[in-house]
């Protein structure tokens, strides 16, 4: 009886595995030329990319059965030695990791230095409680300690302004046209469009070498909340969202890049003690942020910045004023 397809791969897969090489893509068993030029059109061109896929992200960019992509899973994870290690080693991985200035000391005394790098962070509140404003100031902040530092910037909601972008610049000494050209800008016209331009942020890093250090999404949610309405829409929008913030997520820990997005909040009308306030999203963006901040209006044309949930750090509140130049602490 013949051999399957499925079986002549598994039988490369362990002899493959017992030597441990350091292999690219076409070593995989299963993948040819053509199957290897298909991974690659889909953004899977490193064997660490198809070790962290899913069967049927597999199957639908290379065309091969579910049988065949689990076996070129496992044969990336062998490969890629991915099991445990020791806290001393991801101890050694923290050190890599940057802090982004706001500009405000007090807010990155509270950040723990500044918004981390390698992960994702939320900042919600309503409108005018200054979320577009701390991603213009991000996008300028990071060339003042490398020039060539580009900002990626996923505009939902045609809140981008360059004219904002040069006040800041002059407030922060730096060459107005030379930051705005390190700012790659793309208005997103609906969902779909926004998930695309997120997994594109990949080839401005490996094909085009931009040096990225921030990507923003302002705002994450605008889309999705226009787009399903009605609660018998709520799971399917729920898992676009999940799957959207998963791409973030990946190009943060992948790139060590700093993704911050921005969140549109509601009225919850069953709240009788306390801010009624509540982020779009739920559990899903909870859950994908490492770090969440609540922005809201203060006292005398000041805003208030409040730490709602940290891995490693304590809730903390500060307040600041918005100026031409940046943010200015009380």
């Amino acid at each position: 009886m013949e051999e399957t397809m499925e079986e002549r791969v598994e039988e490369q897969v362990e002899e493959k595995i017992e030597e441990k090489p350091n292999v690219g893509i076409e070593d995989i068993p299963g993948v040819g030329a053509a199957t290897a030029e298909k991974l690659i059109a889909g953004g899977y061109d490193t064997v660490l990319s198809i070790a962290v896929s899913s069967p049927g992200e597999m199957t639908e960019a290379a065309g091969v059965t579910e049988t065949v992509a689990r076996k070129m899973i496992q044969f990336a994870r062998e490969s890629m030695n991915m099991g445990f290690e020791s806290g001393q080693d991801v101890m050694k991985r923290r050190e890599q990791v940057k802090k982004l200035s706001t500009g405000s000391e007090a807010f990155n005394t509270m950040l723990g230095g500044g918004v981390e790098t390698g992960c994702v962070t939320e900042c919600y509140g309503e409108f005018g409680s200054g979320k577009t404003q701390v991603a213009h100031l991000l996008a300028v902040n990071i060339q003042k300690e490398d020039p060539n530092a580009v900002a990626v910037y996923i505009d939902t909601e045609n809140t981008f302004r360059p004219e904002r972008i040069r006040e800041l610049s002059d407030g922060a000494g730096l060459d107005a046209d030379q930051v705005l050209g390190n700012i790659k800008v793309a208005r997103a016209y609906n969902s779909d469009h926004q998930m695309l331009l997120s997994e594109k942020v990949e080839d401005l890093i490996k094909k085009q070498g931009l040096n990225v250090k921030v990507v923003i999404v302002d705002s994450l949610t605008a889309h999705f909340r226009a787009e399903f309405i009605g609660r018998g829409t709520l799971a399917e929008r729920q898992q676009k969202l999940n799957r959207h913030m998963h791409t973030l997520m990946k190009v943060a820990s992948t790139y060590n890049v700093a993704v911050y997005v921005t969140n549109q909040v509601m009225a919850k009308p069953d709240t009788f003690f306390g801010d009624p306030t509540a982020s779009i999203g739920g559990h899903i963006v909870g859950h994908n942020s490492t770090f969440r901040i609540y922005l809201r209006k203060g006292r005398k044309g000041s805003r208030v910045a409040k730490l709602v949930d940290s891995p490693n750090l304590p809730e903390g509140e500060v307040n600041f004023m918005v100026t031409a130049a940046g943010l200015q602490d009380l």
